[in-house]
């Protein structure tokens, strides 16, 4: 029988510079995308202003980290050069770090310049699909600015990853794959981790619900882990609906990534799982 109150007696904390993020209780990650063409969101985010309004808006929500995406990874999407990437971010997120000081901005990239780029910038995490198997320079920028450097297991490429997707054997490949990371990062002095078992980035709808049920076998040396479901194919293809329609059934799926043990939520809709959060903590607490 699963320990009630694991999650909530752990003391494991994120540190970047001088911003640390306490995970004794789930956090939120809120989801700004700057892109033309992201499955649900893309396009929403024309100019500063109304990516401005957005952040704004999920802070109040209660949102702990704020993730600045400029390139679609949905499944097949077009690549999109460094330069168009750098184009599309830095600006923003200068304005945003203007705006809001005191907020860790993640930066949602798999390329080493772009990365550290944004971290000169301002950002304070590093959100990265690959786990380094894109851009393995990538590592050296995290080094360097000493920040969290979140850990994703993908299949391949955004191109290619639903090509030959894993179903019954997901959790022990993306185990595997943490384990051998995990154990290079280290030896490379990088240790402020987090996990991301990539809901939907190379896996069957069968397989992501498989890692969801076994969520607490793929945490490596006590590291957090992030769930990122929202309003994915997992949850609206599962439904028959599509992404627009899915923000109930994200909710649902979030409370069950809760239950089993996430430390940070990666959502479009804050409030929403900031509840989940609220409710899910109260049950526990009184089983």
């Amino acid at each position: 029988m699963r320990d009630k109150n694991r999650h909530f007696q752990t003391n494991r904390s994120l540190q970047s510079g001088k911003n640390i993020l306490d995970l004794s209780r789930p956090r939120i990650m809120g989801v700004l995308n700057v892109t033309p063409d992201s499955f649900f969101d893309g396009g929403r985010y024309t100019d500063e202003k109304t990516r401005i309004e957005q952040t704004r808006k999920m802070l109040a929500e209660g949102a702990d980290i704020i993730d600045l995406g400029a390139v679609s990874t949905r499944p097949g999407a077009a690549e999109v050069s460094k330069d168009e990437e750098l184009k599309r971010l830095l600006p923003t997120l200068k304005a945003l770090v203007s705006e809001f000081p005191d907020v860790l901005f993640s930066i949602d990239t798999y390329r080493s310049e772009v990365a550290e780029q944004c971290l000169k910038a301002g950002a304070s995490i590093i959100n990265d699909i690959s786990g380094g198997m894109l851009d393995a320079a990538i590592y050296e920028a995290v080094v360097k600015f000493n920040v969290p450097y979140i850990l994703m297991h993908m299949l391949g490429t955004p191109k290619t990853m639903q090509q030959n997707p894993l179903s019954e054997n997901s959790t022990q490949i993306v185990k595997n794959f943490f384990e051998e990371r995990v154990q290079y990062l280290s030896e490379k002095g990088i240790t402020n981790i987090i996990l991301d078992p990539g809901f939907g980035f190379g896996k069957t709808i069968e397989g992501n619900y498989l890692m969801l049920e076994e969520l607490e076998k793929l945490r490596i040396n006590n590291l957090p882990i992030l769930v990122g479901v929202s309003r994915k194919s997992m949850i609206y293809k599962k439904l028959n609906i599509t992404p627009q329609e899915a923000l109930n059934g994200t909710t649902v799926v979030n409370t069950i990534a809760l239950l089993n043990g996430a430390d940070i939520l990666r959502v479009h809709d804050v409030k929403e799982v900031r509840e989940a959060i609220e409710l899910t903590s109260f049950y526990r607490k009184k089983m």
